[in-house]
């Protein structure tokens, strides 16, 4: 099993929709730290699991210096970030998404 990983820092704002008061409805920006964790039992033709290039394409040419309710279709909160960024690449397995150097969002395929 080949696995590779991708970190990348997005610079972006959001606010959240939540179901309680929060300053977190507010809009707020953070440097966002995504790892990208991505797998394959064999390489591709260019003897690569992905593409780091391509990771980065998919995703920070996307989210970095946006606000991210007015491209996401759902809150935007960590963890939902994290499943999308996940859906984006075809090998990706896992996504880390760091909010702030105390707060950080996994989503794993099972």
């Amino acid at each position: 099993m080949y696995t590779v990983i991708k970190r990348m820092e997005i610079s972006a704002s959001h606010r959240l929709r939540l179901s309680y008061p929060s300053k977190c409805e507010h809009p707020h920006g953070h440097n966002w730290i995504i790892t990208v964790y991505c797998r394959s039992l064999a390489l591709n033709e260019d003897g690569m699991v992905v593409d780091f290039g391509h990771i980065k394409e998919a995703i920070q040419s996307k989210l970095d210096h946006q606000h991210l309710n007015d491209i996401l279709p759902f809150n935007p909160t960590a963890e939902n970030i994290a499943h999308w960024v996940c859906e984006q690449i075809p090998t990706c397995f896992k996504v880390e998404v760091k909010e702030s150097e105390n707060n950080m969002a996994i989503y794993e395929k099972d």
